[in-house]
């Protein structure tokens, strides 16, 4: 009996996506994204396109652990980056112009023939994204494996609370199989679907590391950002065609290693700073009215407030940063806008990154304060608050990470001269010019220059997620970019600049890999359009 995620697309363009099906598994870069030209000149729907890619991508996507020890040494195994680069790819299309709507979707079919089965990729047996640093050529590498096979649903009777928490507890227990299967039961209970899916996000966000510095083996939360993947992707497709979407997310959140600690100091941080308690040694649960009661907060926070609130973080220690949430929380602030405050903090982390190799910590530092801010405007988890002490947590360790890695030092850009002579599209030409050339200090003082002298925001945001999707071979430089700017439309810090500052910096900063224009300049020859 065929599975679920082996369904797909039966129309007329069927043999176009076995075409880029054939390439992609066979690694072939070039191969695929000339089949998905094809795609597009057919006029096919991006929403298809992104369907039928996640199917492909879906079986070769998971590892059995994402760690491992090898002769005595703890390594990473990394995370997928196909289905948050097809998450990325949503949003970005509605931030570039109409001509470059699939440039986005080009790029995620790059990078997937190099994000297929990582784990072989780590160990040197197989070509792809994780062993560019390799010397020399993968002779006959293995097909990419499948480690986790698709399976059926587990109904199961009950209400929904006491089932999500036996969700929760495989989760926990690491019951990856047992888990998977819970949850397509739990998501064919269509009334009650958005708190399945909110618990998914849930269950990834509380999973971060206690330590940052001299560890390589980390999530960087990336339990919630594919969790996180997962629902924007079977929103946009549909739920009824959405289960490859789930088999390639949702498995993964019981994959380990998992790490709880630091959810567990915002639990009882919560227990002792907001209900007053003394903690004991006996089983806690539950929310308490408490708790609740500082979700209803709607005060802003004044600059002051705001500013303090980001010097702790950033320049503070624990139990300094917590007791400034907690703070800011009993004096009535919202907490959402304590998150506005967060991303302007984490932002900050990007800005004052110059070592092309030291970004991993910011941008998913800042990548995570995002998640957290979307989660919030799109669920009503009760047990949300505690995810803004581990936000502040996460911060902190990301501070302390860059100030002992040489790192956190200031260096603003300022415009160059003559510049406020310059039209607006002038100067956002000599932005992208800057950040295609990876001149980094370039981007920043023509971006300043922008800020000094354009009021007018919204070009220069189209323009730098324009010059994101032209820069490929690796997902983080669509992914990140875009979270900063999508934040930048919703955060309401009177220093949201800085969103577009850590844009420019990460765009033209990070490390990149090989001739990073030439997805893009091959997707323009395809399909025959002009890159801005």
């Amino acid at each position: 009996m065929p599975t679920h995620s082996q369904a797909r697309t039966n129309n007329a363009a069927a043999p176009l996506y076995d075409r880029m099906e054939e390439r992609m598994l066979a690694r072939d870069q070039v191969g695929a994204s000339q089949a998905f030209y094809e795609v597009v000149k057919a006029g096919r729907p991006l929403n298809e396109i992104l369907a039928e890619a996640v199917r492909i991508h879906a079986p070769y996507t998971h590892v059995p652990y994402h760690e491992r020890i090898d002769d005595g040494y703890v390594n990473f195994v990394n995370n997928d980056h196909c289905l948050l680069s097809a998450r990325a790819t949503i949003n970005l299309t509605r931030m570039v112009p109409e001509t470059l709507a699939m440039l986005p979707m080009a790029q995620t079919i790059w990078y997937i023939p190099t994000g297929l089965d990582v784990w072989n990729q780590k160990i040197g047996k197989a070509p792809g994204h994780y062993t560019r640093a390799y010397e020399g050529k993968i002779e006959n590498p293995p097909a990419p494996a499948i480690y986790w096979p698709d399976s059926e649903p587990l109904r199961e009777a009950g209400p929904l609370k006491e089932r999500l928490g036996h969700w929760m507890t495989q989760v926990h227990r690491g019951q990856v199989m047992e888990a998977y299967r819970s949850f397509l039961g739990l998501m064919e209970d269509k009334a009650n679907r958005r708190e399945v899916l909110a618990e998914l996000v849930f269950a990834g966000m509380i999973d971060v590391q206690d330590r940052m510095y001299l560890n390589r083996s980390y999530t960087t939360g990336h339990k919630g950002y594919r969790a996180r993947a997962t629902v924007e992707l079977g929103d946009a497709l549909g739920w009824d065609n959405a289960h490859q979407v789930i088999y390639a997310g949702a498995l993964d959140i019981a994959v380990g290693p998992r790490w709880y600690s630091v959810y567990e100091m915002a639990c009882n941080t919560i227990k002792t700073d907001i209900e007053g308690q003394t903690l004991r040694a006996i089983p806690y649960g539950g929310v308490s009215e408490a708790e609740s009661a500082m979700l209803r907060n709607a005060a802003p926070l004044s600059r002051e407030e705001e500013e303090a609130l980001i010097r702790t973080l950033l320049h503070g220690a624990e139990p300094e940063n917590t007791r400034a949430v907690t703070l800011l929380l009993r004096a009535g602030k919202d907490p959402r806008r304590i998150i506005d405050a967060m991303q302007i903090a984490a932002a900050q982390l990007t800005i004052d990154t110059h070592d092309p190799n030291n970004f991993s910590m910011p941008m998913h530092c800042y990548e995570y304060c995002n998640a957290l801010g979307w989660f919030f405007d799109n669920f009503d988890h009760p047990r949300r608050l505690r995810l803004l002490y581990v936000a502040a947590e996460f911060i902190s360790m990301t501070a302390h990470h860059q100030k002992h890695t040489g790192e956190m030092i200031p260096r603003p850009v300022p415009a160059p001269a003559g510049a406020d002579r310059l039209s607006k599209p002038e100067l956002l030409a000599r932005i992208d010019q800057a950040i295609c050339l990876q001149q980094t200090d370039e981007a920043q003082g023509w971006v300043q220059a922008y800020l000094d002298n354009i009021a007018d925001r919204a070009p220069l945001v189209q323009a730098l997620a324009v010059a994101s999707c032209k820069i490929g071979n690796d997902p983080h430089n669509q992914e990140i970019p875009q979270n900063m700017l999508e934040d930048f439309a919703k955060n309401r810090s009177p220093q949201r600049d800085r969103l577009l500052l850590a844009c420019t910096q990460h765009c033209a900063g990070h490390r990149k890999y090989g001739d990073i224009l030439e997805a893009a300049r091959r997707f323009g020859e395809g399909v025959g359009v002009a890159l801005q």
